[in-house]
Parts: structure tokens; C-alpha cells; sequence
């Protein structure tokens, strides 16, 4: 039975893919830094582990209680949209802490068990401003795009491993917690110099034309853990693919 650890399982992309993977049949490890294992079914092929990617000491621990896995999914992250001017520094340090430094502590913690393993799959999720340019997310932007270029790299470096990397690009998705997990308020970084820029933008977001589903995501996921290929990127969402064709 393969088994798949996934950070940041608490709701949307992280929560569906845990729920996807298990109705294949595989074994979940769901990575959360406060556990909520009522989110998912109560079942052996589950176990809900506490793992914090911005502690290494949390991470060493989560995986040495995971065991050996097939997978790792790199989903957990936090946002910012607003203005870069009103972007407090000490905030932008916190979102390359978890979205960017965390995964990496994660992929490096994971890789001798792979490595002795014989092989594996590492998915980074990343995000489809990755793209195309996304006004008002320029520090978020940074973030997923460090990490697009060290997976990149990373897929040479482990290939004589038989070891995988993917990345995963997902676009919009509303129904997510994106926002909510940006904590500072939008408006708070909109200074009133933006207002006539920022208006027709986000005016645009609400009422995008495409947007991505959390089920799209869980899906590209599977697609990259399982097509046995060495393919590195997977827009996921409509909306994303539609980007990604755009800038073939």
C-alpha cells in the first residue's frame, strides 16, 4: 500500500487531496499544525500527525512518526495580498518562513528516507502566479516562485535516485481560505496612492471568469504522484491551464 504525507490538511487543497488519496486506497498521512482528525474518516489507511514546517524539531518528529512514505505534498502556506509599499517586512519574512523555507525543510528532512527507500515523489504546490504577473501579490508571488526554481533544480539533482519532483500550479480558487489565511486585511495594504490601480483589479477577481476548485487540485496532485512521468509542471484549474497554454 503507497503512502502519502500531506502538510497543510486542515481545509481546502490539503483537506480534498487527503480525502481524494484515501478513496484510492492509499495510506494518509495528513500533516496539521493543530490536528482536527474529525475532518477526515475515522480509518486505519488515515492518521492526522501534528507538523509544523516552520519547526524543524516539529518536522523531524512528524516524519519520524509518519514512517516511510511514497509521497510528499508540500501544500501548507499562508498569503498576502495588498500593496508591496504596505507590505510590513515582518510579515513577508513570515510567509518565506512557511511557504518557502518550510517546504524545503520539509523536502530535506524527507529525502534520506526516500533515498534509502529506493525512490519516491516530492509535490510541491505552488500557485499559478507563478505564470503570469499578479498585481498586489508580488511578495507572495516570490515565495512560490523560489520555490518553482528549486524544484526544477532539485528534479536533476534526485533524478539518479529515482526520486520525483513535481510541481503543482494551482489558480484561482475562492471556496478556499486563502484570504483568511493572509492575516493582515486587505484593505489595510491598499494605501489610498493605489486605490484607482487596486479598484478595476480586484474588481476583476470578484468576478473571475474561470476559477479552480480544491477537487481540481486534489486531481493534479494524483496526476503528478501517479503517471510514473518525469513531467515537472501540472497547472491545476481551469484558469491555470489557461495561463500555462498562454505562455507555451
Amino acid at each position: 500500500m503507497n503512502t502519502i504525507l500531506i502538510t497543510g490538511t486542515s481545509s481546502g487543497y490539503g483537506l480534498e487531496t487527503a480525502r481524494h488519496f484515501h478513496r484510492q486506497g492509499w495510506k494518509v498521512i495528513a500533516a496539521m499544525r493543530r490536528p482536527q482528525p474529525e475532518l477526515l474518516p475515522a480509518d486505519d489507511r488515515i492518521r492526522v500527525l501534528p507538523i509544523d514546517v516552520t519547526d524543524s524539531d516539529s518536522i523531524a518528529a512528524g516524519l519520524h512518526a509518519a514512517g516511510p512514505i511514497d509521497v510528499l505534498v508540500n501544500n501548507a502556506g499562508i498569503g498576502m495580498v495588498g500593496a508591496f509599499e504596505a507590505s510590513p517586512l515582518n510579515h513577508v519574512r513570515k510567509l518565506f518562513e512557511t511557504n518557502t523555507i518550510g517546504t524545503m525543510a520539509m523536502v530535506q528532512a524527507a529525502l534520506a528516507g526516500m533515498r534509502e527507500n529506493g525512490g519516491g515523489t516530492i509535490i510541491n504546490v505552488t500557485s499559478s502566479v507563478t505564470l503570469a504577473p499578479s498585481p498586489f501579490a508580488a511578495a507572495y508571488t516570490a515565495t512560490k516562485m523560489a520555490i518553482e526554481g528549486f524544484s526544477g533544480s532539485l528534479a536533476e539533482e534526485l533524478r539518479g535516485f529515482n526520486i520525483r519532483v513535481k510541481l503543482v500550479e494551482p489558480g484561482y480558487a475562492p471556496t478556499t481560505r486563502f484570504t483568511a489565511n493572509t492575516e493582515l486585511p486587505i484593505a489595510d495594504l491598499i494605501p489610498p496612492a493605489y486605490a484607482e490601480v487596486a479598484g478595476p483589479i480586484f474588481a476583476a477577481f470578484a468576478k473571475p471568469a474561470m476559477t479552480t476548485s480544491e477537487s481540481d487540485v486534489a486531481e493534479a496532485i494524483w496526476r503528478a504522484a501517479t503517471d510514473g512521468t518525469e513531467q515537472l509542471r501540472y497547472p491545476a484549474g481551469p484558469d491555470a491551464v489557461a495561463l500555462w497554454e498562454a505562455g507555451r
